[in-house]
């Protein structure tokens, strides 16, 4: 048996996450500065432009890290089969940079971390098994445990940006109502099967 690579983007997401931190944390280099959203507008530094998607890279520790992809790695994978790689990359992405552009708008907090990309993920995940012009009980009750959590949390203060999982759950509620409605899924590929005849003449 060999060993698949059999989600390209959650796969490589990981991996880069996991590279950076290491980089930052073990080897000297100061990385984080670049995997971080800070709360100002720099339109001319090109740099600021990178954050604003790179952000979701950036962890601030091997738990924070452990935390988000033990659900993207478990969730991701999923989604990537049934909507493609290239529309699971760009609802990463989209996902990732509108929460960068409003946390910056809304916060004095820097922000980084794949957090809302795993909100994004956990509502969207609620659609897999939806039939298109339904809305699934298992999004509604996701909605409520989820998101309720989070706006419920946010009245008080921590480290942990409540804003950026709202974000993203909205995001990911979006794209589940827009590709369900579409249909816009990736088509299963399936293995040929086989016809044994009957020496009878049946199959």
């Amino acid at each position: 048996m060999r060993i698949q690579y059999n989600s390209p983007v959650i796969l490589t997401f990981a991996l880069i996450s996991t590279i950076v931190l290491l980089l930052d944390q073990y080897l000297g280099f100061s990385l984080m500065t670049y995997f971080t959203v800070y709360p100002v507008f720099e339109p001319w530094d090109p740099i600021w432009y990178l954050r604003l998607f790179s952000h979701a890279l950036g962890h601030g520790s091997w738990e924070h890290l452990v935390s988000n992809f033990a659900i993207i790695l478990l969730i991701g994978p999923i989604l990537e089969e049934k909507y493609g790689s290239r529309d699971m990359l760009f609802m990463i992405l989209l996902t990732a940079l509108l929460t960068g552009i409003l946390q910056i708008i809304f916060f004095e907090t820097a922000l980084l971390g794949a957090s809302g990309i795993v909100f994004m993920m956990i509502l969207l995940g609620s659609f897999t098994n939806s039939q298109t012009g339904y809305i699934p009980l298992t999004f509604i009750l996701v909605v409520i445990l989820y998101l309720g959590r989070e706006i419920f949390n946010s009245m008080g203060s921590d480290n942990v940006s409540q804003f950026a999982h709202i974000i993203g759950g909205v995001c990911g509620g979006i794209f589940g109502f827009v590709l369900n409605r579409t249909g816009r899924t990736e088509p299963t590929k399936k293995s040929p099967t086989k016809e044994f005849m009957n020496p009878l003449g049946g199959k």
